[in-house]
């Protein structure tokens, strides 16, 4: 493997390579996958963006017994890692040391509420302070996207439970003409049990995982919609993730 980049250490107006927003399954994947690069193609310099940071690749469930992670992926790696422990809290905390560890990565706790393409670059509005700036943008904010979260009667504006939604990005994707469709999933084995609904994108919205009617921002995870309309697994996203790790990867800056 070539020898990776230095590690992110940015300053006002810094460029990254790409920027992640959404620290899940798919954010937490495809971040790993492009600082470290292959064998043939360097790694990039990485920003990967989470309203929490101690909620870095959170699942819905409490342990990763039987979850169907991709041989070779970052989750997988770390679950053998961890054998015989699987619960969810020390699964966390293993894969966010390996995050922080991983040269390349610049982990950010904020919030992303618009997008802005001029010129090859993409700038990121943020709840907190300076714009962000990346050559290419990828959405991984799975249930997040205007999350409406349900806990019997009552309802808070969350994608899982005291994590803040995405109302503004959302409201952003739609005034560029995206058409975004609403979705729905349980956590039933959360303590306790919710329903969150969502916006999601759809196939039609999608080249390949680049949005249309933009130049250089995608979509990953969770938060899209699979043509065939066959639900996301753990296994998928991750593969997915790495699909389009190698076509980043590929283009040249």
């Amino acid at each position: 493997m070539l020898t990776p980049p230095a590690r992110s250490r940015p300053q006002s107006g810094h460029l990254y390579d790409v920027a992640v927003v959404g620290a899940g399954l798919a954010g937490c994947e495809l971040a790993y996958r492009l600082a470290r690069g292959t064998d043939s193609q360097p790694g990039q310099d990485v920003l990967l963006v989470s309203q929490a940071l101690d909620h870095l690749g959170n699942l819905y469930a409490p342990t990763v017994t039987g979850a169907d992670f991709l041989p070779g992926s970052l989750f997988a790696e770390v679950a053998e890692q961890l054998a015989p422990v699987t619960e969810s809290w020390p699964f966390h905390r293993a894969l966010k040391a390996r995050l922080e560890d991983t040269t390349g990565i610049h982990l950010l706790q904020s919030c992303v509420t618009a997008l802005d393409e001029d010129a090859g670059v993409v700038t990121l509005s943020t709840w907190e302070g300076p714009p962000l700036r990346a050559r290419r943008v990828v959405l991984a904010v799975g249930a997040f996207l205007k999350a409406r979260l349900l806990v019997g009667d009552s309802m808070e504006d969350a994608g899982r439970l005291s994590e803040v939604a995405y109302d503004f990005l959302a409201e952003d994707l739609a005034a560029r003409s995206l058409w975004l469709q609403p979705s729905e999933r349980s956590a039933q084995h959360a303590e306790p049990p919710y329903e969150v609904r969502f916006l999601s994108v759809p196939a039609a919205e999608l080249e390949g995982f680049l949005l249309r009617r933009t130049d250089s921002v995608y979509a990953l995870g969770q938060m899209t919609l699979k043509p065939d309309g066959v639900p996301h697994s753990y296994s998928s996203v991750l593969r997915d993730a790495a699909t389009l790790a190698g076509e980043l990867l590929g283009l040249a800056p």
